[in-house]
């Protein structure tokens, strides 16, 4: 496990002058703020740093940030980081290689184009990571990190100014597991499944609850702030899940956010500022994760004549005593209903029909109960079938079904590609959601499937299409979509995040002194933006721009 106080924080060694540092420093004056970067950054790079990185104008209570332009290497200097890395690491773990560069630069899973990096490297530790930040820092090239590939928002899609991507897959030890105290340490390449497995092979009954998409690693799972099918019963990465995270910060220097302890009143939770932030503010090498007791599940499915039935039934199950042992509540429209069929995935066909799959955990007795009442509610929506798995087997049955149907939307309709989006709105505005979605999408002459985590108003709206026309189609239907769920007071991703995807509409949902906020504390802490630039943040400030000499 990475001890910070084995490190000294990073100095300007490359130029050969300790008493030079490029730390931020603040310039106050009554009517402006001004984070500057000292001029003796390493000379030797070519290009002076830029004077001033932002300033906050004080106006009344409005508080406006502006970020100046920022410098990046040139071609030249690309090389020079290259040339750097090579000394630095084993050959076997730096790659130009113009296959692997793509690899890391694109996505099957992602509608975004390729967009390769300049140079790949592959880190095994922290103090791996510091090395590359370093070098990046002293070249002034972007950094991507990289893991377990499942972004859908082109997270980790390379820069144009050329950027090393920092590729953390191997780093996927449990470094420590805590069974008394029901936590765990990983490095942040760990997959959630893995550690899962791990867990039930030595005999553990814990269990660490998120669970997005398959493959995702915990790094990624913090920089998106996910969730995934538990979250009606055990939240989101938001919640108290991480207990604390090593970060490498921009300037080299390695923090611990706080201790083991469940519960901290000792300053404001710098665990949080990295969740959701999408690796630009910090790159997550370990995490200490909290886990939770295994619990006993069975499976349940019913069939409802419309989406509105199936939501206002599991808004009324979750407000019932049974609530608290509902683990899922997964809605399948009835257009993924067919695609499942058609894709021949699942061992037998179920009737086209919007449909509701459960997980409900608990004792014997209290699955038993909770199955009639949710039974009896669904019955009171119009419910044309409700079908309990008794074992293991029909369990597992049942919920191909679930498991299977992004590969389902696509088997049903070979030749085409995927655009999937989230968005997640309250709970009770959720059917109308989904009701105007399918008709403007209908209107729009598309073809799409949409899977719902209704316990918590999140839905996944899968649309295909097979040319760069129907591509702007899609484009502009995701458009509408984003806007009508956050005029009914949602939210652009519930859990993809917001990559380069949905950066415009950031202000929209949180307003523009909150998203000024945001930029304020990246300019803080990443003041040469090489922290994984152009994603999350909208790009009309800071006007990015690179040497081409």
């Amino acid at each position: 496990m990475y001890d910070p106080k084995m490190t000294t924080a990073f100095d300007d060694n490359h130029d050969n002058d300790t008493s030079k540092s490029d730390e931020p420093f603040l310039v106050m004056d009554l009517e402006v703020v001004q984070c500057q970067v000292s001029p003796t950054i390493p000379s030797q790079i070519g290009h002076p740093a830029p004077e001033t990185l932002f300033n906050i104008n004080v106006d009344g209570l409005r508080v406006r940030t502006e970020c100046k332009s920022f410098t990046y290497g040139t071609p030249q200097d690309v090389k020079k980081a290259i040339e750097e890395l090579r000394q630095t690491f084993p050959q076997s773990r730096v790659s130009t290689d113009p296959d692997v560069l793509h690899l890391h630069g694109s996505s099957e899973n992602s509608y975004h184009p390729s967009s390769p990096h300049s140079v790949v490297v592959q880190a095994s530790s922290t103090e791996d990571v510091v090395k590359v930040v370093n070098i990046s820092r002293k070249y002034r090239v972007p950094i991507i990190p990289y893991s377990g590939a499942t972004s859908l928002e082109g997270h980790f899609n390379g820069h144009s100014s050329g950027s090393i991507c920092l590729d953390m897959s191997t780093m996927d030890k449990i470094l420590e597991i805590n069974e008394a105290d029901g936590d765990l340490t990983c490095q942040a390449g760990a997959r959630w499944e893995d550690i899962n497995s791990t867990l039930t092979e030595k005999g553990i009954p814990l269990f660490f609850p998120l669970d997005p998409g398959p493959g995702a690693t915990i790094g990624g799972m913090v920089g998106t702030g996910c969730s995934g099918t538990n979250a009606v019963r055990y939240g989101t990465a938001k919640a108290e899940w991480f207990l604390n995270l090593t970060v490498v910060l921009p300037s080299g220097k390695v923090i611990k956010t706080r201790r083991r302890a469940r519960k901290s009143a000792a300053g404001f939770d710098t665990t949080k500022l990295f969740i959701g932030a999408e690796g630009t503010l910090g790159i997550i090498t370990e995490a200490t994760l909290r886990l939770t007791t295994r619990v006993p599940t069975k499976v349940a499915m019913a069939q409802f004549p419309n989406v509105e039935m199936a939501v206002n039934a599991v808004n009324d199950i979750l407000k019932t005593p049974y609530g608290p042992h509902i683990q899922c509540a997964e809605l399948l429209d009835d257009n993924m209903m067919s695609a499942i069929n058609a894709a021949g995935l699942v061992d037998r066909p179920y009737p086209v029909q919007d449909t509701l799959f459960f997980k409900l955990q608990g004792s014997p007795e209290s699955i038993m109960e909770t199955s009639r009442t949710v039974q009896e509610i669904a019955n009171k929506y119009g419910s044309s079938r409700f079908e309990f798995a008794s074992t293991d087997e029909e369990a597992e049955e049942i919920w191909q079904n679930r498991k299977y149907a992004l590969m389902s939307t696509l088997g049903a309709h070979p030749g085409t590609k995927c655009w999937t989006t989230d968005v997640c709105v309250p709970t009770s505005k959720l059917p109308r959601l989904v009701y105007e979605t399918k008709a403007d999408l209908a209107k729009a002459g598309l073809k799409y499937t949409i899977v719902g985590h209704v316990g918590d108003g999140n839905f996944h709206a899968l649309i295909l299409f097979s040319d760069e026309k129907e591509l702007e189609v899609v484009n502009a239907a995701v458009h509408r979509l984003v806007h009508r769920a956050i005029a009914m007071d949602g939210t652009c991703s519930g859990e993809h995040g917001v990559g380069i995807g949905k950066t415009e509409y950031l202000v929209e949902e949180l307003g523009e002194g909150t998203v000024e906020l945001m930029k304020t504390v990246k300019c803080a802490v990443d003041p040469l933006n090489l922290l994984n630039p152009g994603k999350l943040y909208p790009q009309n400030h800071p006007n990015h721009r690179r040497h081409d000499s």
